[in-house]
């Protein structure tokens, strides 16, 4: 793991009391929250890259794939 930083949250008393009776480690839980919705932040940031670059990418004329592969076969 590495450095680690403290975040201090309130709740009401009920709120913890349930989540504890219930036998969930608050602490744990609220980790693996925060570490999973980073996760996602860091995926949905690199997916607004990738539709930036998708933006600027040219569409290829209509039965080019086909062409390619035709001209490729007879090339052999």
């Amino acid at each position: 793991m590495g450095e680690t930083e403290v975040i201090s949250v309130r709740v009401r008393k009920d709120t913890k009391k349930t989540l504890e009776e219930m036998g969930l480690n608050v602490s744990e839980e609220v980790r693996k929250f925060l570490e999973e919705l980073a996760w996602k932040a860091k995926i949905r940031k690199k997916m607004d890259e990738w539709e930036k670059i998708m933006e600027r990418v040219k569409p290829s004329e209509r039965g080019f794939a086909a062409t390619s592969v035709r001209e490729d076969r007879d090339s052999r």
